[in-house]
């Protein structure tokens, strides 16, 4: 697979920016999010998709991110929403993109949109640090020395055979349960938005995981409204169940 290359689309990558991914369709949280990374100074935001999807806010969600035209990619579940009302702009992003000749964004992994690149789901559902070789496998090919995922919701930043690994974690939705491979759940705990600051400096990258409260009870109540009790309660706790 061919990563598009973001130097024909925009101004080059600067040595400090933003990271964010998952914010599934959760316009209060991601109002939060770019507030405090304007607060900080910080101009450039690249995104790691799954956009919208979600029983909560997908039309204030869109405008938001259409506004700001980020670099992004499409997640697995934006692909879901290809022949929804905002399809044609969910397919107008690639699976990957090259930020930089050493940057590289996907959101499962640079093959798999639905795949985990730092996490592994066990035969008995429980969830691990994936290991050196199973990395390996998903990484393949790409020469990128620092490398951005979603698709998981779990922030991580991995330090694997001298590259940098990040997952900023999810800007919307802090916990979820899933079927694939088996019955899993993954979680953070807290319901505070998440993303990621990301600076190249003289000794190499350095890398900020950052949690923010934000209005997650509008957020909730717009799921509750929308027939969605359990992403309500996903949403203010942080935590999934296996219900």
């Amino acid at each position: 697979m061919q990563a598009l290359t973001w130097g024909t689309l925009a101004a080059k990558m600067t040595d400090r920016f933003a990271g964010i991914a998952d914010i599934h369709g959760n316009r209060w949280a991601l109002e939060a999010v770019l507030e405090d990374i304007a607060a900080r100074g910080i101009r450039q935001i690249v995104n790691a998709g799954d956009h919208l999807a979600g029983p909560l806010d997908q039309e204030g969600t869109a405008k938001l991110l259409q506004e700001r035209n980020l670099p992004s990619v499409a997640g697995n579940q934006d692909r879901e929403l290809f022949n929804g009302p905002h399809g044609a702009w969910l397919q107008t992003m690639p699976a990957r993109l090259e930020l930089a000749q050493d940057i590289l964004m996907f959101h499962g992994t640079p093959e798999r949109d639905d795949v985990y690149l730092l996490e592994t789901v066990g035969a008995d559902g429980q969830v691990s640090i994936a290991t050196d070789k199973e990395i390996a496998e998903r990484v393949g090919s790409v020469a990128q020395r620092l490398l951005i995922c979603g698709h998981t919701h779990i922030p991580r930043v991995l330090e694997w055979r001298g590259r940098l690994l990040v997952n900023p974690g999810s800007v919307g939705l802090a916990a979820y349960s899933d079927d694939s491979p088996v019955r899993h759940l993954m979680e953070t705990g807290s319901p505070m938005a998440r993303y990621a600051i990301v600076e190249r400096r003289s000794d190499g990258w350095r890398v900020e995981l950052v949690a923010i409260p934000y209005d997650f009870e509008s957020a909730a109540d717009a799921a509750e409204r929308n027939g969605r009790p359990d992403w309500a309660f996903r949403l203010r706790t942080g935590r999934a169940t296996l219900g």
